[in-house]
C-alpha cells in the first residue's frame, strides 16, 4: 500500500505550511460533541445511507471511482451509498455543498487537486475554504492526462501541433483545473497562444472536441481514451513520466517533443469540518479496504491511475504541499485569477 509520505519530502518552508494545514486538520477532527458522544456510546457507523458528492458529471474519472468505492462500502456495511453529481464552478458547487453539510460522516466529498489545491489560485473568491471547511479522510489515487486533438488537426506529434499553434489560432476545452492548467503549461513551454473555452465538466468539453467546436484537450484517460479507441480523436502523448500501460505505443508528451513536460492529478476523500475523529478513521478504514477490492483495483488500472492511499494526517500534509505546487505552476503559466 502506497503512503504519501514516501513520495514527498518537505523543505523547511513547505514543512511550516504543512504544519499549518495539519493543525487545521487536527482542529476539525475534534468534531461536534453531540456526534462524538453518539459514536463513543456505541452507535454503529454507518447506520444509514452515505452520500458521496463529486464535483463532476457522470462518466468522469472521479464519478467512476466514487461509484466503484461506494459499491464496495455497501457490500461491506450493507448500507446504501449514493453518488451525487454536482458539476460546475470547477468543483466549487460540490465543495460548497459538502462544506455546509452536517459533520456526521454521512456526507463525503471525493474530489481532486482542482478544489483542494488549484482553485484558490484560479479564483479571487471561493464559496468554501479548502482547509478550514473540510476534515481530510485519505488520499485514493494519482492519475495522468492525455493530449488529444480533433482529427481535422493535421499534427502527428507534439512538435507538429506546436508549429500549427504558432501559425493559426487553436482552441482548447477544459472542465477542470487539471485540464486547464495542463493546457496552459503546454502553451508556456511551447511559446504558443491558445484560446481557452471553459466547460462545467470535462465530459461536456469532450463532446465539443469530438464535434470540432474546440481543437484540443489535455484530459484524464477515462474521458478521452474511449474516443481515441473509437477513432473520434487523435492522441499525441500522455502527461506521465513514463508511458502508460493502457497505450504503450503512445509516447509521453516529453518524449513526443516537449522535454520536461509532466503533470498529474489526484483523488482524495474529505468530510465536512467538525466530523469526529473516530468517524473519520472509520471512513478511512472503509475506503482503504475498498481500494483493495478487485473491482476497484481493476477500475484504477483500466483508467491509467495508481493507488495512492494515506492516513488523514498524511493527506493534510500532502494537500499543503500540493497547494504550493499548483500555485507555482499557475503563477508560472501566467493565469490570472477570475
Amino acid at each position: 500500500m502506497n503512503r504519501i509520505h514516501s513520495f514527498h519530502r518537505f523543505q523547511p518552508a513547505r514543512r511550516r505550511t504543512a504544519l499549518a494545514f495539519a493543525g487545521a486538520a487536527a482542529f476539525v477532527f475534534l468534531g461536534s460533541s453531540a456526534s462524538f458522544d453518539a459514536f463513543a456510546q456505541g452507535e454503529a457507523f454507518p447506520s444509514k445511507a452515505i452520500t458521496i458528492v463529486v464535483g463532476s458529471s457522470p462518466g468522469s474519472t472521479t464519478d467512476g471511482l466514487a461509484r466503484a468505492i461506494g459499491a464496495e462500502i455497501t457490500a461491506a456495511t450493507k448500507v446504501p451509498v449514493i453518488v451525487e453529481n454536482k458539476a460546475g464552478a470547477s468543483g466549487g458547487i460540490a465543495a460548497q455543498a459538502v462544506a455546509r453539510s452536517p459533520a456526521d460522516g454521512y456526507t463525503l466529498f471525493i474530489t481532486t487537486n482542482t478544489t483542494q489545491a488549484a482553485n484558490p489560485h484560479l479564483f479571487r473568491k471561493l464559496a468554501y475554504d479548502p482547509v478550514k471547511d473540510f476534515a481530510p479522510v485519505g488520499a485514493l489515487v494519482k492519475g495522468y492526462l492525455l493530449l488529444v486533438t480533433n482529427p481535422r488537426i493535421p499534427a502527428r506529434n507534439v512538435t507538429e501541433l506546436s508549429a500549427i499553434a504558432k501559425q493559426q489560432q487553436l482552441t482548447f476545452g477544459a472542465g477542470s483545473s487539471s485540464a486547464r492548467v495542463a493546457a496552459e503549461l503546454f502553451q508556456q513551454m511551447t511559446q504558443t497562444q491558445l484560446t481557452y473555452v471553459p466547460y462545467k465538466a470535462n465530459p461536456q468539453a469532450m463532446v465539443d472536441l469530438v464535434g470540432g467546436q474546440v481543437d484540443l484537450m489535455i484530459v484524464d484517460l477515462t474521458t478521452s481514451l474511449p474516443q481515441v479507441k473509437a477513432g473520434k480523436l487523435k492522441a499525441l502523448g500522455v502527461s506521465s513520466p513514463k508511458r502508460s500501460p493502457l497505450v504503450p505505443d503512445l509516447p509521453t508528451i516529453a518524449e513526443a517533443g516537449l522535454p520536461g513536460y509532466e503533470i498529474s492529478y489526484w483523488n482524495a476523500v474529505y468530510a465536512p469540518a467538525g466530523t469526529p475523529a473516530p468517524v473519520v478513521e472509520r471512513i478511512n478504514a472503509l475506503m482503504q479496504k475498498a481500494m483493495t477490492a478487485e473491482p476497484v483495483k481493476r477500475f484504477v488500472e483500466q483508467n491509467g491511475m495508481e493507488p495512492f492511499t494515506s492516513t488523514p494526517a498524511e493527506l493534510a500534509s500532502f494537500q499543503a504541499a500540493e497547494y504550493k505546487r499548483w500555485g507555482a505552476v499557475i503563477k508560472t503559466a501566467g493565469i490570472q485569477p477570475e
